[in-house]
């Protein structure tokens, strides 16, 4: 085991690097936040360069928070997917623009909501052209999520509400044609049915043999249900911090949406993998090539990005960078111009529903790793911490 799987991996180099600053920013930040607890990794292409683990795993408890807690890390989940599905179009297994309902028929022929009748009955219209993996990979499949598109919650409400975790709850129509529009979306759970589907073994076993053991994420997983020594995921009321009993990984399928258990290292492992073009520590998951066309913009003039909302106490708007027009990679949102806390142009970035955050900045060879576990998404405190971790590294 490498220097950097052990529990507590940096503290040497996290001392360095705090040294280099009058003030610990991110300790700052964590200080005005209310979050029960939060890890944070800095990383470059060779070492992690800080990790700080602070707070703890459940309000009201003594259980501390450390580097290694494993956090449910919700739609970072995504770029883990993508990844092993660009494995097997490296293969040849997987095709970037055949017709994707070949190989899932629940997506061939798609039907585009159109609206819905007086007595409140889906209006349906074929699409005009099939899904492929790359509309799957670049959220411009049609697809939605019922928490952000009101349309897709009464679609849901009009047939039948499906349970969460099953497949009848990713099976819905479209909302506009493949490849006219971006929408976030279940389109990488359909991602995952994909590679299943294409390796003929369960998302979870295919991608701890080909992408979790070669670069030594060795606790990433998917889980029937949240492991004791977890972080809980928590809510406020009245600014006070209560556990919520919230798993969304265990369901009928492994979710390539959102279903894994991680934590910061072992996230901060991948980080470090694509800011060295698809290899770390001597073990190659993807090529070069591979990992330079999942960070090119995809999407044409189309914005990426913003999420409205259906349900504003789980997922209120948001939108990362307001101010920029964000494309789209194969797995990954993309800024165009400089961010506000020091990230390149060309950057790479995503989320996790309960307030995890990470960027990859290829240009200048630096990425980090933020885990936190509160809802709503979007929280401000969390926010500041993730901003604050970005300008260290900058600094």
């Amino acid at each position: 085991m490498s220097s950097d799987q052990t529990p507590f991996p940096c503290a040497a180099r996290a001392v360095s690097l705090r040294a280099m600053s009058n003030t610990d920013q991110f300790e700052a930040a964590f200080a005005k936040a209310q979050l029960a607890g939060a890890v944070g990794l800095i990383v470059d292409r060779d070492r992690v360069r800080y990790a700080r683990a602070l707070g703890v795993k459940e309000a009201g408890s003594d259980a501390a928070m450390a580097e290694d807690t494993p956090c449910q890390i919700a739609s970072m989940t995504k770029a883990l997917v993508s990844v092993g599905a660009m494995q097997l179009v490296e293969q040849g297994k997987l095709d970037l623009d055949a017709d994707i309902g070949a190989l899932l028929p629940d997506l061939a022929n798609p039907q585009v909501l159109t609206g819905f009748d007086a007595a409140g009955a889906p209006q349906l219209r074929p699409a005009s052209r099939a899904i492929t993996l790359r509309h799957l990979l670049t959220h411009t499949a049609g697809l939605g999520y019922f928490f952000i598109h009101p349309q897709v919650l009464q679609y849901f409400a009009a047939t039948a509400m499906p349970e969460p975790g099953s497949l009848a709850s990713i099976k819905m129509p479209l909302m506009f044609d493949p490849g006219e529009s971006w929408e976030y979306s279940v389109a990488t759970d359909w991602v995952g049915l994909a590679v299943e589907a294409a390796s003929g073994q369960r998302l979870g076993d295919y991608l701890t043999a080909n992408l979790f053991a070669p670069l030594g994420m060795n606790a990433t997983a998917f889980l029937p249900a949240l492991p004791d020594h977890a972080a809980r995921v928590h809510t406020r009321s009245d600014g006070a911090l209560s556990p919520a009993p919230v798993y969304i990984g265990g369901g009928e399928y492994d979710s390539g949406g959102g279903g894994l258990i991680s934590t910061a290292p072992d996230y901060a492992r991948f980080v470090r993998m694509i800011l060295n073009h698809g290899e770390l520590d001597s073990a190659r998951v993807l090529r070069a090539e591979t990992i330079a066309e999942m960070s090119r913009n995809q999407i044409g003039s189309i914005r990426a990005g913003y999420m409205g909302s259906a349900m504003p106490d789980f997922a209120p708007p948001y939108d990362a960078f307001p101010d920029q027009h964000t494309g789209w990679g194969l797995g990954f949102l993309i800024n165009p111009e400089q961010g506000p806390n020091g990230r390149a142009p060309g950057s790479l970035h995503w989320a996790g529903i309960f307030n995890s955050y990470y960027w990859i900045d290829q240009a200048s060879g630096v990425g980090g790793v933020f885990m936190s576990q509160l809802q709503p998404f979007g929280d401000p405190g969390a926010l500041d911490c993730f901003g604050a971790l970005e300008r260290m590294a900058y600094a």
